[in-house]
């Protein structure tokens, strides 16, 4: 049957903003200026605002952010890039399509992202760091850059599922996700919190020579019609996703998930998302944690509830990596994780009705009145 409440409705979305939306997409209809152009500019210029940096790029998906950030620092074959196994595969690819290797580390316990002790063991000889803000919430960055920074490496911030999450910085600087590493990679996927009408992505960065790199290298290297500088890809942002996301940029909001954090406190043994000090999360997933994942999931399904999960199989434990080899026992605290999560329906558009049906689910399941 179909689900009653969808893991993520994203009609729903547009149908709250349609009136916008549907003028955004027909403006640039009526250009005919589809690639590139003064649209891309005008969502480039306001979402580097949004994130309080220099620049931003847009690009045609977050697996070319990561590809062409990482790209336009100079990495490239025979390097290596510290990410984790905790992710979607597109992070580990994006190093690959720059020509490296991924070199996996494990996870914080408590929250999922990479972990600061386990990087200082591996970042040595790496050519970047690549952490995951996983589900919205920010990685230990101050911790991470200081890692990173004692052994000369820059970090790239995989913010795919980060837009909006802040963190408080060494000095006490209150910063946007995607604004304190050298570069950061962005996904505008129709599920995210801020989401386009199909793939679309962005790089950000203070940095203006990077940033020009990087719009060269999505654009084929171009530097004037007929003229390359270098080898690129065709990986630009359309004018389209771009006039669609600037209109959803203006109303960007985080998911509304107090209720379950009121309505699920001490149910089973259900862990709730990690709340840390100095780190505000984007909200971009609701993931709870269970020894009984498995058959909560299937309950849930059996009422039409769209639970989720984020990720069920690490990456080191996926056939298309296994070749770097690391097996099972490798990465303890990744492996638990994925055996364990579980995502709740989350979105700004969710209802309350729906969401209490999300818990009156759950909490049967765990026998709880």
């Amino acid at each position: 049957m179909p689900d009653a409440v969808p893991l993520v409705d994203v009609r729903a979305a547009y149908l709250a903003q349609q009136a916008e939306l549907d003028a955004a997409v027909a403006g640039v209809m009526r250009s005919g200026g589809f690639i590139l152009g003064p649209e891309v500019e005008a969502f480039e210029a306001a979402f580097a605002g949004f994130c309080g940096t220099r620049r931003a790029v847009g690009v045609a998906s977050g697996t070319a952010a990561v590809h062409l950030a990482l790209a336009a620092l100079g990495v490239g074959p025979g390097d290596e890039v510290v990410t984790v196994a905790h992710t979607f595969t597109a992070s580990a690819e994006g190093i690959v399509h720059a020509g490296a290797r991924p070199r996996f580390v494990d996870v914080e316990e408590a929250t999922g992202g990479m972990d600061p002790k386990a990087l200082a063991g591996a970042v040595e000889g790496a050519a970047a760091v690549l952490p995951v803000h996983l589900y919205g919430l920010p990685v230990d960055l101050p911790a991470i850059l200081a890692v990173a920074a004692d052994a000369g490496v820059p970090v790239v911030e995989d913010a795919a599922q980060a837009h909006g999450a802040t963190l408080t910085m060494a000095g006490g600087q209150v910063r946007r996700a995607g604004s304190a590493g050298r570069l950061a990679a962005f996904s505008f996927y129709p599920g995210k919190n801020l989401g386009a009408f199909g793939d679309a992505g962005a790089v950000t960065c203070d940095d203006d020579e990077l940033a020009d790199r990087v719009a060269r290298l999505r654009d084929h290297g171009r530097i004037s019609k007929y003229e390359h500088a270098e080898v690129g890809w065709g990986e630009r942002l359309d004018a389209l996703q771009a006039a669609v996301l600037r209109v959803k940029l203006a109303r960007l909001e985080a998911g509304n998930a107090g209720r379950y954090d009121q309505t699920l406190a001490g149910v089973g043994d259900l862990v709730p998302p990690a709340r840390v000090e100095g780190r505000t999360s984007a909200r971009h997933l609701h993931v709870v944690r269970t020894r009984h994942r498995d058959e909560l999931l299937a309950a849930c399904r059996a009422a039409g509830v769209g639970a989720g999960i984020h990720y069920p199989v690490p990456l080191h434990l996926q056939p298309a990596w296994r070749h770097l080899g690391q097996g099972r026992g490798d990465l303890p605290a990744t492996e638990a994780w994925a055996a364990e999560c579980l995502s709740l329906p989350l979105y700004p558009e969710l209802t309350d009705a729906q969401q209490d049906r999300v818990i009156e689910v759950v909490r049967g399941f765990f026998g709880a009145p």
